[in-house]
């Protein structure tokens, strides 16, 4: 390890949209900060599928008072992360890149970050690292197998191949409709009665056609039990084998809280939601804040960008009243 170290007023860990707002708030209040990623800034929405379009406006969107112009009315992945990019540029902040905090604790008062290279100190920290590298659990025979994905990016590659999908949710189907469109024979696999409420309006009437007429085949009220090389077994309402070259996994991620847990933040048992005060966003450390989506454990639903950025407003105001 580097013994290199810095202190600040603020540590942010996670360089996506609600850690560069609370960023641009402490910038403004004349605090020293940094945000440390383990990739790049907006990391996770660059990781997103490479053809996905917003619900959002680019309005909602918006931080720090920059203008969003996106290519069309539902800005896509790449305005958004061209977009928050140049957020950072504007407001000149520092972000470490691919710099991952493999521990964090407090002692005296001071937290200390350690990364590969660096260690960092601060009066106040804020976890901000989103909830999108961690999928939910898929435990069936097989789910190891190469060809169990639980990330999409592109259809391409699997044109003329027999792809799964498991989910209901707008990831799902989105994913069901671009690989149909693309060649592959689609199944879509979901446990519930019927799609998920929350279809984006001008997918569903899609999704629901092309289940009508058969070209995506869809399998409500049925699980995944077993995985092989060559197909997949379900069991429900259609208990079946199907023939299989890749199978989608999309139902779901939940945040990482193993730097929160240990620093002694308190994470709830049936959310996974780290405790905090929703007023300032403080976890029962003193100093330890929770800012978007991670705030909401396994319940994201609850967190978009669009309410997750106001999180510094509320973060900076503590900060600044304790001193």
């Amino acid at each position: 390890m580097n013994d290199q170290r810095e202190f600040f007023d603020i540590v942010i860990v996670g360089a996506g949209p609600s850690g560069l707002a609370c960023a641009i708030e402490a910038k403004q209040a004349g605090m020293s900060v940094v945000l440390l990623d383990k990739g790049t800034v907006a990391d996770a929405i660059r990781r997103f599928p490479t053809n996905l379009s917003f619900f959002s406006t680019a309005e909602m969107l918006e931080i720090g008072n920059i203008p969003f112009m996106a290519s069309g009315f539902r800005p896509t992945r790449v305005d958004v992360v061209r977009y928050y990019q140049r957020v950072a540029y504007e407001y000149g902040l520092r972000v470490d890149y691919h710099a991952a905090v493999r521990s964090l604790a407090k002692n005296d008062g001071i937290f200390r970050l350690e990364t590969d290279s660096r260690t960092y100190e601060a009066r106040n920290v804020v976890v901000a690292t989103g909830y999108f590298d961690t999928p939910n659990p898929f435990d069936v025979p097989g789910s190891s197998l190469p060809k169990v994905l639980r990330y999409y990016d592109e259809p391409f590659k699997y044109h003329g191949q027999n792809a799964a999908v498991v989910g209901g949710k707008n990831s799902a189907v989105e994913i069901a409709l671009d690989l149909f469109r693309n060649g592959a024979k689609v199944t879509l696999i979901h446990r519930g009665k019927t799609l998920s409420e929350g279809i984006k309006y001008w997918i569903l009437p899609d999704i629901e056609n092309r289940i009508k007429t058969r070209e995506v085949r869809a399998c409500f009220e049925t699980e995944v039990r077993e995985i092989t090389p060559h197909s997949i077994r379900t069991e429900g309402k259609h208990s079946l084998e199907v023939p299989n070259d890749v199978i989608f996994v999309m139902i779901g991620y939940r945040p990482d809280t193993t730097l929160l847990g240990q620093a002694g933040v308190v994470i709830d048992g049936v959310s996974v939601a780290p405790v905090h005060d929703p007023e300032t966003m403080e976890t029962n450390v003193k100093g330890l804040f929770v800012a978007g989506s991670i705030a909401a454990g396994r319940f994201n639903n609850k967190i978009f960008i669009e309410n997750g950025k106001l999180h510094g407003q509320r973060i900076v105001a503590r900060i600044a009243k304790s001193d």
